[in-house]
């Protein structure tokens, strides 16, 4: 009775096993995954929330500063008193004297030459930028996570179109054997046909490790630490594109690294704004609420005093000259500025070429996908058509053989194909700026 739970027990832990591997990881889950827990993506939201932090009201210099000061001093000293008049000397030992203070202390800048202001519209701008270098990220793991998985189906299918390769060439190898021992053909074609399965085994072996490989490739780019096993679709839907010109147009207004260029320039701008406010007058307000207490030694006219009350007061500064410093600054800024704007200008004209390269490129993968379908059709037929005439004696191994790789290479040549071009439409819709609103 033991055994026969035991046998159970084993039984459907092998089941749970079988059913757990079959799993698939479809794009939506991977992509999932991959936003909550890509390394890359992480630390892009942690820039972003710093650069949320440094944009706020509170970094920006409009708010004023209030402080706390409190202090006590003690003195003891000896001490000599000139009468006056009949200018006798009086000696006094120990004279102690004492005084605390406390005191709440207010600033705040009421101009600064809109230098505040121009670094508050500043920090929006980098905010912004930051959010785009965000956004690259994500569509950089979008890119990184996709070229991975359809590895991984490409190399599932390749797999598969393998096993089923050895597998006719080991039914070949056991027609040959008893052929063999019945003498109804040569030694030769029995080595053949081992030849070919140890050659069909070894691809079969190797691509199945490359394919395990690349699976736990994938788990990096998906955040986790621990094997997941899982299949992943192979099937590939490709999106209807527009035209060459409205491409163009989006990449001109969505394509994130123009649109950091622009950033950029504006923070260059800010630059120049913020130098040139050194040239103008600063007015600060400071305002103090105290409270004192001297307790004087006998020697003293006063024996103690207090003091609590208010007092406040206006400065205006104006540096006239500084050596030329902010002269130099404002030039500076200028020269940063004109050359952000030919970054922008060369970005623009490289987004252009690589763009047109790349939908000309994607519209031949397309033509090559197409093609290596028909192609498979036709060496698929072929084969079928050798295997029957090889079984009924009419060709030779060789051909059975040469048929059979035509088949497979056709085969493999389609996967290559129906990925490589997916691929390539993922490439033109990052720099369109739409792979981040392609769906599955």
């Amino acid at each position: 009775m033991n055994y026969i739970k035991k046998l159970l027990y084993v039984l459907l832990i092998f089941c749970v096993q079988q059913t757990f591997g079959q799993k698939v990881l479809t794009k939506k889950e991977a992509l999932e995954m991959a936003l909550e827990n890509n390394y890359g993506v992480k630390v892009a939201n942690n820039n972003l929330e710093i650069a949320k932090n440094n944009s706020s009201v509170y970094n920006s210099g409009f708010l004023p500063t209030l402080s706390a000061n409190a202090g006590a001093d003690y003195s003891n000293d000896n001490q000599e008193i000139v009468e006056q008049g009949s200018g006798d000397v009086r000696p006094v030992d120990g004279a102690e004297s004492k005084s605390y203070n406390a005191s709440l202390d207010l600033d705040y800048t009421l101009f600064d030459g809109f230098g505040r202001k121009y670094n508050y519209q500043q920090l929006k701008e980098t905010y912004n930028l930051t959010e785009l270098q965000a956004r690259e990220a994500i569509e950089n793991m979008y890119l990184q996570l996709f070229n991975v998985y359809f590895q991984i189906a490409r190399l599932s299918e390749n797999t598969n179109n393998l096993q089923e390769a050895l597998d006719v060439s080991k039914q070949r190898l056991e027609r040959a054997k008893y052929q063999y021992e019945y003498g109804q053909t040569t030694k030769l074609e029995l080595l053949n046909a081992e030849v070919d399965v140890n050659n069909d085994s070894i691809n079969y072996i190797s691509t199945r490790q490359l394919y395990l490989n690349t699976k736990r490739d994938l788990n990096i780019v998906l955040g986790v630490q621990n094997d997941i096993n899982y299949n992943v679709e192979t099937d590939v839907n490709f999106v209807s594109l527009m035209s060459f010109d409205d491409l163009l147009v989006k990449a001109h207004e969505n394509n994130v690294i123009l649109r950091q260029n622009e950033k950029n320039i504006a923070i260059s701008e800010f630059d120049i704004k913020i130098n040139k406010s050194s040239f103008l007058p600063k007015a600060t307000l400071s305002s103090s609420y105290g409270w004192n207490k001297n307790i004087n030694p006998s020697t003293q006219f006063t024996a103690e005093f207090r003091s609590i009350g208010l007092s406040a007061g206006i400065n205006l500064s104006w540096n006239l000259f500084d050596g030329g410093s902010s002269k130099t600054k404002v030039a500076n800024a200028k020269i940063a500025l004109e050359n952000q704007k030919i970054l922008k200008e060369q970005q623009t004209e490289t987004l252009e070429n690589t763009l047109k390269n790349t939908y000309e490129a994607y519209n031949n993968a397309l033509f090559v996908f197409d093609a290596q379908k028909r192609n498979v059709a036709t060496n698929q037929n072929n084969f079928e058509r050798t295997q029957e005439q090889y079984k009924l004696g009419q060709v030779s191994s060789i051909e059975f053989r040469q048929a059979q790789i035509n088949y497979l290479n056709a085969r493999t040549a389609l996967n290559d194909a129906k990925y490589d071009a997916k691929l390539v439409e993922l490439e033109l819709l990052q720099l369109s700026g739409e792979i981040l609103n392609m769906s599955f």
